[in-house]
C-alpha cells in the first residue's frame, strides 16, 4: 500500500491550502483516514480524522477553520485549510488506520500506514 500526499506549500496568514492523500494498492477497506502534524521541537499531533461512515474529529485549534473529507471510492482523504495562521506551520502527515487488504479469497489486516509528510508554511 502506498500513500501519496500533495498540496503543501507556502501561504500567507489568512490564506488557504488543500491537502490530498491517496492510498493505492490491493485495498479492501479503510476505517479511519486522518491528518497529523508535527512542528519543529513538538510532538506529532492529530489535526483531523474521518471514519468510513463520515464521522469526523478535529483538534480544538483547527475547529471552524479546517475541514476533512474523504472519497471512499478513491481511497483519498482531503484537508481543506482556511484562515491559516503561522502556528499552523508544520509537516503534515496522512495516516490510514485499520486498513484491510485483499488477500486471496479473503482479507488481511488491520494495518496502519503513514504518508511521507508535506510541509505547510504560513508566513508573510
Amino acid at each position: 500500500v502506498d500513500l501519496v500526499e500533495s498540496g503543501g506549500g507556502l501561504v500567507q496568514p489568512g490564506g488557504s491550502l488543500r491537502l490530498s492523500c491517496a492510498a493505492s494498492g490491493s485495498i479492501f477497506s479503510i476505517d479511519v483516514m486522518g491528518w497529523y502534524r508535527q512542528a519543529p521541537g513538538k510532538q506529532r499531533e492529530l489535526v483531523a480524522a474521518v471514519t468510513s461512515t463520515g464521522s469526523t474529529n478535529y483538534a480544538d485549534s483547527v475547529k471552524g477553520r479546517f475541514t476533512i473529507s474523504r472519497d471512499n471510492a478513491k481511497n483519498t482523504v482531503y484537508l481543506q485549510m482556511n484562515s491559516l495562521k503561522p502556528e499552523d506551520t508544520a509537516v503534515y502527515y496522512c495516516n490510514v488506520d485499520s486498513l484491510f487488504v485483499v488477500a486471496g479469497l479473503g482479507t488481511r489486516g488491520p494495518y496502519d500506514y503513514w504518508g511521507q509528510g508535506t510541509q505547510v508554511t504560513v508566513s508573510s
